[in-house]
């Protein structure tokens, strides 16, 4: 009986992770009937797989409460503005756009959701780049490089790192002290080598540069009253998470305080905001927390863990290397998240106690 359960595990596991690859079937789906799947053949019993995803309710609140706060942000035009000011501010100087533009990508992507921060200042990012009369694709690509880097700077930055944060018992602060370094060599590093490579192929006309400061840029911000409002509440829920290791205040209830507060500041509905949370996102964790703890009551996460161990001999400065460069491996084809849950479970066997 027992050989059957590890049998089916697996292949739960296998299959669900299949199709979150493949995405032939949205993620969400995937991975809530492959959870719900642990449970109907008794890997889990309900209670167990409920009680998987309470332990992890944090993260999954501190997305929502962060879903909205962007969600509302994004109306103001603020990141629109942003961009064009740092435009006119370098006089329409590219390699000078390419690196500041870079640089608050990646700073606005520390704090927020990545995909968002993406959507939002890349269409803006086209237009000064075509406008200047260049071509747009190294202007997104440092974008998309600098939104992956500084989102490994905090633990809100992506929501690996809420897992990578909730899984190690990481604090805000710890997680920004240990990363932070690491993510400024980094960030220097490429934006140094991409504007010595590209700045021979950028050389712009003084008339082309001059279209950029004529842009209009009161016209940018849609709702300067909720932009006041937004920046003060972004503001005071950074704070909260700064100060969170004094006021032991958790970061789910400092997320979603702030947005229930640029809510009822907004004067929006809650349903209207709500609608705008990705839901799909939300159901994706819970599946996959439970499909990872079925694996994990079998035994197979400690098996692999002690695999590991065994072909490096104990050490763990090798197996440190081993797991790096596998993850960079594996990463790109199951997803960072289902990658950072599986190996973070992996880790937590390997480490001594």
């Amino acid at each position: 009986m027992g050989n059957m359960l590890m049998i089916m595990g697996i292949l739960i596991f296998l299959v669900t992770f299949y199709f979150i690859i493949t995405e032939k079937y949205p993620k969400s789906l995937v991975s809530v009937i492959g959870g719900a799947l642990m449970v109907v053949v008794n890997i889990l019993n309900e209670k167990k797989a409920l009680e998987v995803v309470g332990h992890n309710l944090e993260i999954l609140v501190l997305l929502i409460g962060m879903m909205i706060i962007v969600e509302i942000m994004s109306e103001t035009g603020i990141f629109q503005w942003v961009a064009i000011k740092i435009a006119q501010s370098v006089n329409g100087d590219p390699i000078k756009i390419l690196a500041l533009l870079s640089i608050v990508t990646a700073t606005f992507s520390a704090f927020l959701d990545n995909v968002t921060t993406i959507l939002l200042i890349v269409p803006v990012t086209i237009f000064l780049a075509k406008r200047l009369e260049l071509d747009p694709k190294p202007f997104v690509l440092m974008q998309i490089f600098m939104s992956n880097i500084g989102g490994t700077a905090t633990m809100i930055g992506d929501p690996p790192n809420l897992i990578i944060g909730s899984l190690g018992k990481i604090t805000f602060n710890e997680f920004i002290v240990h990363l932070g370094p690491i993510v400024l060599i980094n960030a220097i590093v490429l934006i140094v080598s991409a504007s010595l490579y590209l700045k021979p192929r950028m050389h712009v006309s003084r008339e082309l540069r001059a279209t950029i400061m004529e842009l209009d840029l009161s016209r940018t911000i849609k709702n300067k009253k909720l932009l006041m409002q937004s920046i003060i509440v972004f503001m005071g829920v950074i704070l909260g998470f700064l100060t969170n290791s004094f006021t032991d205040i958790g970061l789910s209830i400092i997320a979603v305080l702030g947005a229930g507060i640029l809510v009822v500041l907004s004067g929006k509905k809650p349903e209207d905001v709500l609608v705008k949370v990705e839901w799909d996102t939300l159901f994706f964790f819970g599946g996959l927390f439970v499909v990872i703890q079925g694996i994990e009551e079998l035994g197979i996460v400690k098996m692999i863990g002690e695999y590991v161990v065994s072909l490096t001999a104990g050490n763990l400065e090798l197996t440190s290397s081993l797991i790096l460069l596998v993850s960079a491996g594996l990463s790109p084809i199951i997803g960072s998240i289902p990658h950072a849950l599986s190996f973070g479970k992996i880790i937590l066997e390997i480490l001594p106690n």
